[in-house]
């Protein structure tokens, strides 16, 4: 898998976790080609997964949060109007975007956008264009595991 493929799949599953477990497809094992037990680092495509994800979270089509289980998890473009039209059923943490950055001292920092203010002006008119019962229907396999 090239970085093209990696959103691609990111974009045909909708809402995806970079890790190896969850309730939604994952990079990691998609990449591992099997389920994986304990980090992905130490798997033989750990370095793989890692340049994938990056290449994920680097775009513009891909809202990174923590929505599934607290993990990082890949929202596509075409899922954001109906996250932001349900988004009262989440936690406003769970859907504030995330990027890691470096710093010039070379440290890992998080930067955190918190819900709504990363929300495109055109996404929100297309939430509420949305029924609850259409953003429902899209965002089935996330709305299960927040009950």
């Amino acid at each position: 898998m090239n970085a093209k493929q990696a959103l691609a799949w990111v974009k045909k599953c909708g809402i995806a976790v970079e890790s190896a477990r969850a309730t939604v497809p994952s990079l990691a094992q998609v990449v591992a080609g099997e389920p994986l037990r304990g980090s992905w680092w130490a798997h033989p495509k750990g370095n793989d997964i890692f340049l994938l994800s990056r290449a994920i979270r680097r775009s513009p089509d891909v809202l990174v949060c923590r929505l599934v289980g607290g993990k990082i998890t890949y929202i596509h473009r075409r899922m954001w109007p109906a996250l932001v039209r349900l988004a009262g059923r989440f936690s406003q943490r769970k859907l504030a975007a995330v990027k890691e950055v470096h710093t010039p001292a070379g440290k890992h920092k998080l930067l955190v956008t918190p819900f709504p203010e990363w929300v495109p002006k055109e996404v929100l008119k297309a939430a509420q264009k949305l029924t609850e019962k259409e953003a429902a229907s899209q965002l089935a396999v996330v709305l299960s595991l927040s009950s």
